[in-house]
């Protein structure tokens, strides 16, 4: 199968549409999306139904987990938190219900999924060699997907060797056929790695490869969106930046 996976959306209804109009035009089979449908963003409604239209696979993100009151706002920042108070006085039911069926981790395709990390599908970031070695020895499956932090990278650990990782840009390609790994796609409605552009990447299972791309949006869209919701406008501003 050719899976296209997407994390991290935040109600960026524009960059969605771009990562789902991409991974149809490559013939993904499916897509999967890693949480945070919602936070930050102007459009969660529509967010979450285009998942619901188009996502095979979706978990559920910390942002999500605090507008449906799993999670308290205290947790988060002050943006943060403002957006999603925000969502959760905004939201329809129906977007209310979807998100509070979902769960931060499970599995597909032989594959594990974990909005955060393997240790703590919510909360974790998974940013350093030494937090990569402890979820790896924290999940069962091989090779692992992971979000949250926004940034599109992988971790490896060969036998008898530490994990090593890198960041990755649009076109890189990895052979995950041996080893162990942690694999992040970037995110596709709030990209902090320097490129602005929608992240996702492609998981093909027969060819066992793992190739990261990007996608153009309507950034002032997204912006416009934001501030029509009167949320603080560095959200809005970061989005041109990648940060």
């Amino acid at each position: 199968m050719r899976i296209a996976i997407a994390s991290d959306i935040h109600g960026n209804k524009h960059a969605f549409e771009a990562v789902i109009a991409a991974a149809e035009t490559a013939e993904a089979d499916e897509l999967w999306c890693l949480g945070d449908l919602v936070g930050y963003g102007g459009d969660p409604d529509a967010s979450v139904a285009l998942a619901i239209e188009h996502c095979a696979v979706c978990l559920a993100g910390n942002h999500d987990l605090a507008v449906v009151d799993v999670l308290s706002l205290e947790d988060f920042s002050r943006g943060a938190a403002l957006a999603a108070q925000w969502t959760k006085d905004t939201i329809r039911p129906e977007t209310r219900e979807f998100l509070l069926s979902l769960s931060p981790e499970g599995g597909a395709e032989g594959v594990g999924l974990y909005h955060a990390s393997p240790r703590d599908p919510i909360w974790e970031y998974v940013l350093s060699g030494l937090t990569a070695e402890l979820c790896l020895d924290a999940t069962d499956y091989r090779v692992s997907f992971i979000g949250h932090s926004h940034v599109a990278l992988s971790f490896q650990r060969n036998e008898g060797e530490p994990a090593t990782g890198s960041t990755r840009r649009e076109g890189d390609e990895l052979d995950i056929s041996a080893g162990e790994w942690l694999i992040n796609p970037g995110s596709t409605g709030q990209p902090r790695d320097g490129d602005p552009r929608a992240a996702w990447l492609m998981l093909d299972t027969e060819r066992r490869t793992a190739h990261w791309r990007r996608a153009q949006y309507d950034i002032a869209g997204a912006q416009a969106s934001i501030r029509a919701a009167n949320l603080p406008d560095s959200l809005a501003e970061r989005l041109q930046y990648g940060q």
